[in-house]
């Protein structure tokens, strides 16, 4: 299969696992709510294949799905983490916004991811492991201080922080012009960090993009800024949502998958959809039918 259709099935599958649990929590089966990554899979499929899952490490927001996917594949473990069920990520008790597994980390408070990747580049360099610390913020994260003080620390100690700023435009119903002033590149360059920014729904870009920032941390040991344009096609959360829908609608034009999909024969497409629609009925059969998390016991 070539790399183009590997990163098709990567976004199609995360994009109906959303899908997906979009349903599954209108009938009732979540624990908790949960915030979609639609539209924004390039931006995980792309940069993620960069990085390797038994050295670097990633941290994730609120909407940290897509993320967990592209790195870790465990669509069970996150199926079940998010129905409260035992055999989830962490045992049913993190949901949808709280997940641990090997190098991967997310936590639902705004901004406190920042920090806290940025202590892991700098426990990893001490242990002179190589590895890249990523972390994925979002435009509302930049009215966050200790977003500056991270970058603050990342520059001026030549920490291996990757920082990816998914720009999806709004923070939560806000548009970014009304909440952020300035500009987004610049407030990584005030800190003498390198900076890249994309305009993007193609995977292949973003691809290439990512590999050039993850290969000059590699090679440096410095951080790097990482402006991710983007847009996400569901509300913030489920039904939370002030857009117009002629914006989205136009939007929708640059879906990933339709670039992606559009250099795809149509056979390899439905076959590649296909395969993806049986391993999701197999997971949410599963999910459905393991045990509930038991109050009182660790995960």
């Amino acid at each position: 299969m070539t790399q183009l259709a590997t990163f098709y099935e990567r976004m199609f599958f995360i994009r109906r696992f959303e899908e997906t649990l979009l349903d599954l929590f209108s009938l009732g089966k979540l624990v908790g709510t949960t915030h979609t990554y639609i539209g924004q899979e390039a931006n995980a499929v792309g940069l993620i294949d960069h990085l390797d899952p038994d050295v670097d490490t990633i941290f994730s927001n609120h909407r940290c799905h897509g993320h967990y996917l592209a790195f870790t594949d465990d669509a069970f473990g996150l199926l079940c983490e998010v129905m409260g069920k035992a055999p989830g990520v962490c045992g049913g008790k993190g949901g949808s916004q709280h997940l641990c597994k090997g190098n991967f980390y997310s936590n639902g408070v705004l901004g406190s991811i920042v920090p806290v990747a940025t202590g892991i580049a700098l426990a990893e360099k001490r242990k002179g492991t190589g590895a890249v610390s990523t972390v994925f913020l979002g435009d509302g994260t930049l009215g966050e201080g200790v977003t500056y003080e991270s970058l603050n620390i990342a520059s001026l100690w030549r920490l291996p922080v990757l920082f990816v700023v998914e720009n999806n435009h709004y923070a939560q119903s806000t548009p970014v012009e009304l909440e952020l002033a300035g500009s987004i590149a610049a407030r990584g360059a005030a800190f003498g960090v390198e900076v890249d920014e994309l305009d993007t729904t193609d995977v292949e870009e973003i691809h290439a993009a990512a590999g050039r920032a993850v290969a000059r941390i590699r090679e440096t040991g410095a951080p790097f800024w990482l402006i991710l344009n983007t847009y996400r096609f569901s509300p913030h959360s489920k039904s939370d949502d002030q857009r117009d829908p002629a914006e989205i609608e136009e939007r929708r034009t640059r879906d990933p998958l339709l670039v992606a999909g559009a250099r795809l024969s149509g056979d390899e497409r439905a076959a590649i959809e296909a395969r993806c629609e049986e391993r999701l009925a197999e997971t949410v059969e599963a999910a459905d039918a393991a045990p509930a998390a038991t109050p009182g016991v660790a995960a």
